[in-house]
């Protein structure tokens, strides 16, 4: 695929439910604070996605059907020696098992609860249409999904931001104190106002920073999954093509989230989508709220797609190529079951998988890091080292 087909493949996954209902958690627990502590992760996070990339294209490798293929399993294996092959292998599995639940039930469930609230619609019908229209991307492959991706998620992303846009426009006299807000509390402690509960700077930090995660992904070593996809010979451009993917999802898309919320309904006592639904309604009665379904909705089915292509790649690197079609069935089922089950116990399996994904691939970022100094500091003197070749050449 295309390098900017990789970046919105990867975006596919990164911007979801997070964008909407996770920011809006974050400030109903952190408090405004909160916004300011996304940024700084996001900032981070950047570097963290630039690096993931970089060393993503410069050891991956071709698999049985032609196919580039890489992420942390192959960046471990084939960059820290075989010795370290184990590392890889827990990375992917525990890759494996997270996509059923960040990236496929909670979504699905998501969209059956907001769907739910906004038109009645039963969850089991939604879980049916999301399955019938996933499947049908999932099962062409790779290259079916970056296609999609590649019309969807540029579309679904500007629309959001337009209208979110809208809402600041017709508030722009509230931007000022909202930011002082962000700024102010992200330091300070904020007490309680109508139904906001109030919120130490502690909490601010805390729900900032893992919702900021949560919404970008950086350090998870999911992103590196997609850029190794890429048809590109320079680990170091698609490296910056990649922090453009933190950028996009958490200081664009989050931020416009965070200011439409906090200059309208913030202290409601409503959280997740239904304090983002609320917000937008505010600003544009009577559409205000289809809007935030209608991107839930959107968001939640190239998260979806994202992670199905993230999962079947772990799963093809435990059980070879032939083993793809068999998590493809499963994974589409998964997503009915998502849509019509109560999912705690699901959300806290997904954080669990998703941290012990993280542990893996942040332990070789920090072991490579000097690969990834070197082709950086070869790129920015004018010389190009290909994927495959020495570095002290």
């Amino acid at each position: 695929m295309s390098p900017f087909n990789a970046l919105m493949t990867s975006l596919s996954a990164t911007i979801g439910t997070g964008n909407i209902a996770g920011v809006a958690t974050a400030i109903f627990l952190g408090g405004p604070g909160a916004v300011f502590w996304m940024w700084i992760t996001a900032l981070v996070g950047m570097a963290t996605k630039f690096s993931e990339a970089v060393l993503a294209v410069r050891y991956r490798q071709v698999d049985e059907a032609g196919e580039h293929v890489g992420g942390p399993m192959y960046y471990i294996r084939n960059g820290l020696g075989k010795k370290w092959a184990w590392l890889g292998g827990l990375f992917a599995l525990f890759g494996a098992v997270a996509a059923f639940g960040i990236g496929n039930t909670v979504q699905s469930n998501s969209v059956a609860d907001g769907l739910g609230e906004s038109i009645g619609l039963p969850h089991w019908v939604t879980g049916l249409v999301i399955m019938v229209l996933a499947g049908a991307v999932i099962l062409g492959g790779i290259k079916r999904i970056a296609k999609v991706a590649g019309k969807l998620v540029p579309v679904m992303a500007v629309a959001y931001i337009i209208c979110g846009l809208l809402v600041l426009i017709i508030n722009a006299d509230q931007i000022g104190s909202a930011l002082g807000m962000i700024f102010g509390h992200a330091f300070t402690p904020i007490s309680a106002a109508g139904g906001f509960a109030g919120a130490a700077v502690a909490k601010a930090i805390q729900f900032g920073v893992a919702r900021g995660v949560f919404s970008n992904e950086a350090g998870l070593g999911s992103a590196p999954i997609a850029h190794a996809a890429a048809q590109t010979k320079n680990p170091v451009r698609q490296g910056l093509i990649a922090m453009l993917g933190t950028f996009i999802d958490t200081i664009v898309v989050c931020s416009i989230t965070a200011l439409a919320i906090l200059t309208t309904a913030w202290t409601s006592g409503e959280t997740g989508a239904a304090l983002t639904s609320l917000a937008f309604e505010a600003a544009l009665p009577g559409i205000g709220q289809y809007v935030v379904s209608f991107a839930l909705a959107v968001f939640a089915f190239t998260t979806t797609l994202g992670w199905a292509f993230y999962g079947e790649k772990c799963f093809e690197y435990l059980f070879g190529v032939g083993a793809i079609k068999f998590y493809r069935v499963i994974y589409i089922l998964a997503i009915f079951a998502g849509a019509v089950l109560p999912l705690n116990f699901v959300w806290l399996l997904a954080s669990v998988f998703n941290a012990m994904m993280a542990i893996p691939n942040l332990i070789a970022l920090a072991l490579l890091s000097p690969v990834v100094f070197k082709l950086t500091k070869d790129y920015f003197d004018g010389k190009e080292v290909l994927p495959g070749e020495d570095l002290d050449k």
